[in-house]
Formats: C-alpha cells, sequence, structure tokens
C-alpha cells in the first residue's frame, strides 16, 4: 500500500490538546516544529496533506498556510465526509489515506482510512480501533513526525 494524502487532527495531535485563555480572553495553542518539518518532508515526497479539525479558528487557519497544507477542513463533522471529499478531488481511494486522531470523533475516518495511527495519549476508544499504530509521543509532541517517519519507512 502506497500513501499519497496524509492527514491530521489538530487538537490532541498537533496541539497537547491545551486550550489556553488570557485573562482578556486570547486563546493559544501550542504546536510542534517537529510536526511542521514532518509535513514539510511528506509534502516534497509528493504525498498531499491536509488538516481536519472539528474546531474552527484563526490560529489553526494560520498554521495550516504556514505549513502549505493541501486541504484544510474546520467545523468538519464528521471528518470522515471531509476526507472523502479530498479524496473525491484527488482521485483516490480511501485506503490511500494515512489519517492519525486522538478522540471520538476520529473513530470513523481512522476505522476507514489505510493506515491509521494515534498519540500515545489518545482515548482508549481510538487505541483499540483493531489495526491502529499507536505512537510512542504524546499529541503536540512530534507524534505527526513520528508518524511520518514511519511512512517514510514502510508505505513510501
Amino acid at each position: 500500500m502506497k500513501i499519497k494524502l496524509f492527514l491530521t487532527d489538530v487538537d490532541g495531535v498537533l496541539t497537547d490538546a491545551g486550550m489556553y485563555y488570557t485573562e482578556s480572553g486570547d486563546e493559544f495553542k501550542k504546536f510542534n516544529t517537529h510536526d511542521g518539518m514532518g509535513m514539510r518532508l511528506i509534502q516534497q515526497a509528493g504525498v498531499k496533506t491536509g488538516i481536519i479539525t472539528t474546531e474552527n479558528t484563526k490560529m489553526v487557519e494560520r498554521r495550516a498556510a504556514k505549513l502549505k497544507v493541501d486541504y484544510l477542513y474546520q467545523g468538519a463533522y464528521p471528518k470522515v465526509n471531509a476526507a472523502l471529499e479530498i479524496c473525491e478531488k484527488e482521485g483516490l481511494d480511501i485506503k490511500e489515506v494515512a489519517y492519525i486522531g486522538d478522540d471520538v470523533n476520529c473513530l470513523e475516518l481512522l476505522s476507514i482510512v489505510g493506515l491509521a495511527a494515534c498519540p500515545a495519549d489518545a482515548l482508549p476508544k481510538v487505541k483499540s480501533i483493531p489495526g491502529i499504530l499507536q505512537l510512542s509521543k504524546k499529541g503536540g509532541e512530534g507524534v505527526v513526525r513520528e508518524f511520518i517517519e514511519l511512512i517514510f519507512e514502510k508505505y513510501l
């Protein structure tokens, strides 16, 4: 199986799932630069990339622009619909997709992609998906890079 599309969730994967607020109400999320380099490397290998999240924030829009992802779907629920739409646009089968997610809103998509992974701190329901790769890093700690390096080793 060759991976042609790499998709990721945001909160709990690209971030540590924390939502930080200032006294004035500004929200912050911490992203890991190693994940960003991983995204660049997989793009350079000819793999399309995308972010699918149920949240809808300007900061994710900015992060997606910085990462130069091919697709950004915010407010996506269910996430599987966004992934199938991307596959249709790209002429891909869902089995040519790698996806990493951590929570119950990722279950359906993780269950149908060709290669599914989750961070070490994903919820038990996600970890119990048959065939899912349970990675050693937690969300926000470079887990996307870990997954991408594994894809380079075995699926490209």
